[in-house]
């Protein structure tokens, strides 16, 4: 066993500041010097961008329902022998998912700090935090905050609504210069936001005079196997496209390919002529949609890529990476690697946890678009939600796969070796 100071931060909905306080609680300890470790519950991939700047250190995602129970309990005891603080980001709301933010923090038992933006309530705050706390099998509420107060006399108001189980951590003021900018799929990419740093720092400093400025209890973390890869992909090179239009990359996919025996190669779809000397490309997902007339202009990284397929090399193509492989999106041409075209919508297309059977094997992911595409190509496979209705189509052309389902590859890193084979 080991054990660390840990801490689940959650929210009664999105959009409350679960992850600016995160991010603000990181770096207030950073510059204590402390190591800190941030993981984010569920598949989201901008959020963890923010909390890499903020530590300094990778973050994960933990997912039970992803990549199981036993990957993020080992993942989390592999961060807790080194680290002096974890924070684990919840999802959503406290009780949205399944299994839900409170589950994750009783069954993983982790504390939670409620984050609660009061902008719009005073004597409702200690109901909500006391509501939250005893739904259904409760959570493990210690302390909650108020963000977005007022005044000094706010925060009072909604300090004394507080049940002496839940402990007060302090609030924090409205302040438009600390917010983060958001985007239809969240937050803005960390590197999209010029004075990212400043934001953090002036948040962090807010921070400081609170309550939540102290480091929670330890928790105990068994200390369990690392997980065993044969060397499947031992002498290939996978060409990984990674730039502003393509930079939806697990950290967890990374370690699992090189894991596999594999060497990456980064490389830029926007930016570079010519692919790496590789085996395999994989197309991750992003924004090429902010980005149409670059990808359109680089029309050497088309005929690279159409050279690459065309010579029977495997190539991974995922949402947005799926995005620019047809002939189209939004009427700016693509790499033309499958017939159909892609359009933008306001209205989200899809949403959820996957899985689906490939000849390869089966493997996990999620989906989270707002576009459609329209493609004469039957699906080799469909993936399925683990919960409701509805999945995504995996296309196959060759041996390229391509599909708005993004793949969490430690889920079966058998099936994702096979998948970057010839």
């Amino acid at each position: 066993m080991v054990a660390t100071p840990a801490l689940l931060v959650a929210a009664p909905a999105s959009g409350h500041g679960k992850t600016t306080v995160v991010a603000a609680l990181t770096r207030l300890h950073t510059r204590l010097g402390r190591k800190v470790r941030v993981f984010k519950c569920g598949p989201d991939f901008l959020d963890p961008q923010i909390h890499v700047l903020a530590s300094g250190q990778p973050c994960e995602n933990i997912d039970f329902r992803m990549g199981g129970e036993e990957d993020a309990r080992w993942r989390l005891a592999r961060a807790a022998q080194d680290a002096e603080l974890l924070l684990v980001e919840g999802v959503m709301g406290l009780n949205d998912g399944a299994p839900d933010s409170a589950e994750l923090a009783r069954r993983l038992g982790l504390p939670v700090l409620l984050v609660i933006d009061a902008s719009a309530m005073a004597g409702s705050f200690g109901a909500v935090a006391w509501g939250l706390k005893h739904y259904r099998d409760g959570a493990p509420i210690t302390h909650a905050l108020a963000n977005r107060v007022g005044s000094d006399y706010h925060a009072e108001l909604c300090r004394e609504t507080l049940p002496e189980d839940i402990a007060w951590a302090g609030a924090l003021p409205r302040d438009v210069d600390a917010a983060l900018p958001e985007r239809h799929l969240g937050l803005l990419p960390a590197a999209e936001i010029a004075d990212l740093d400043a934001r953090i720092e002036r948040m962090a400093d807010l921070l400081s005079a609170t309550a939540a400025a102290e480091l929670p209890p330890p928790v105990e973390f068994a200390v369990l196997p690392a997980p065993t890869f044969a060397p499947l992909l031992a002498g290939k090179t996978i060409a990984v496209a990674r730039d502003a239009a393509f930079c939806f990359l697990y950290p967890a996919n990374l370690e699992c390919l090189a894991q596999l025996g594999a060497r990456l190669a980064f490389f830029s779809p926007l930016a570079d002529a010519v692919l790496p000397a590789c085996d395999a490309v994989w197309l991750p997902g992003g924004y090429p949609e902010l980005h149409g007339p670059a990808i359109a202009a680089n029309s050497a990284m088309r005929v690279a890529l159409a050279a690459h397929v065309a010579a029977g090399k495997p190539l991974l193509a995922e949402c947005g990476g799926m995005m620019t492989c047809f002939d189209s999106l939004d009427a700016h041409p693509m790499f033309g690697l499958l017939p159909g075209q892609v359009r933008m919508q306001t209205k989200l297309a899809g949403l959820g946890i996957l899985s689906v059977d490939l000849p390869e094997g089966s493997l996990a992911g999620h989906t989270f678009h707002y576009s459609t595409a329209n493609t004469t190509l039957a699906p080799i496979a469909q993936a399925v939600k683990t919960a409701g209705k509805g999945g995504e189509a995996i296309y196959r052309s060759g041996r390229l796969t391509a599909s708005y389902m993004h793949f969490y590859f430690p889920s079966n890193p058998a099936a994702t070796a096979r998948l970057f084979l010839p």
